[in-house]
């Protein structure tokens, strides 16, 4: 009795990984800040802290996101100084 062995051939596609970058905003007024990213290492309430000498308002922020926008991460902080409610 002989056996038939079907050896089905298969083609392996590479894939690559790359990371998506990351950027913060904060609302300045009636203006929205862009921040970037000092160091995609560190998390983003360390991004807020790192920023937080050259805009003072941080310092009361909290973290909201991230929003992916196509191939980015787009995290915002929003502060309660300034608003009425």
């Amino acid at each position: 009795m002989s056996h038939i062995i079907k050896i089905k051939q298969s083609k392996i596609m590479a894939l690559e990984i790359t990371g998506m970058t990351r950027s913060f905003r904060f609302k300045k007024g009636t203006e929205y800040i862009t921040l970037q990213d000092p160091d995609p290492n560190i998390s983003p309430d360390m991004v807020m802290n790192y920023y937080s000498n050259m805009y003072p308002e941080l310092t009361t922020a909290t973290v909201h996101g991230p929003v992916i926008r196509e191939d980015m991460t787009e995290y915002e902080f929003k502060t309660t100084i300034g608003t009425k409610g």
